[in-house]
């Protein structure tokens, strides 16, 4: 039966960010909850604790937040508390919410538990494969960013302040983020899903390069 707060939290979240044009819309956060209720399941995780952490883990997300990662987990936080949730499951949401970010190529995030490798792993399947190459684009509109210049070359940012501060066209994005996802999931469910959904890429990516004039 789901709980109170999940369904609270959907409404919250919902109402939040219906009509977004960037990719990081409802329809995201409801791909990545019900992502996360599939891989909870296969990997024992808390499935109260692990749906939480789905629905609020873009709650305010450090990219619309002149980046500031700190942002998003004090308002988890204080959405929580003012639902009278339980310490425990505050503070187990609020470090998902810490942590799911990718944050560069060179940065590792870890997370301790099952529910926020879950979460992770979630969210970072509905940013590769036919969705995830649409997300991309649409933040690369969102955000006037060109398609593609072949005279910029892809940057692995070695920290987060470098990747904060990447304006690079949206080709580039699959260089420095998409293409690496598959081998930083951290379930085994999660990297099966993951292996169909790279390949797709990689095949639009030959297509793009093979149609972009020499």
């Amino acid at each position: 039966m789901t709980s109170k707060l999940i369904l609270q939290s959907k409404d919250f979240i919902k109402n939040r960010l219906e009509g977004d044009a960037s990719g990081h819309d409802w329809y995201h956060i409801e791909r990545v909850w019900k992502l996360s209720q599939t891989l909870a399941d296969a990997e024992n995780a808390d499935r109260e604790i692990t749906e939480l952490g789905a629905l609020l883990h873009d709650v305010a997300d450090w990219k619309f937040y002149g980046g500031d990662d700190s942002e998003g987990p004090r308002q988890a936080r204080e959405w929580l508390e003012s639902l009278s949730a339980p310490a425990d499951t505050i503070s187990a949401v609020v470090q998902i919410v810490e942590g799911v970010s990718y944050k560069g190529a060179g940065v590792e995030t870890p997370m301790e538990t099952i529910e926020g490798r879950v979460v992770q792993d979630a969210d970072r399947l509905d940013a590769i494969g036919a969705i995830g190459i649409a997300r991309a684009f649409a933040y690369g509109g969102a955000k006037n960013r060109l398609i593609y210049d072949p005279n910029e070359s892809p940057q692995l940012h070695a920290n987060f302040e470098e990747y904060k501060k990447n304006k690079g066209h949206s080709i580039n994005h699959f260089h420095e983020k998409l293409l690496l996802l598959k081998d930083r999931m951290q379930t085994e469910t999660g990297l099966r899903m993951a292996k169909e959904r790279h390949r797709f890429m990689e095949l639009y990516l030959e297509h793009f390069y093979k149609e972009w004039p020499a």
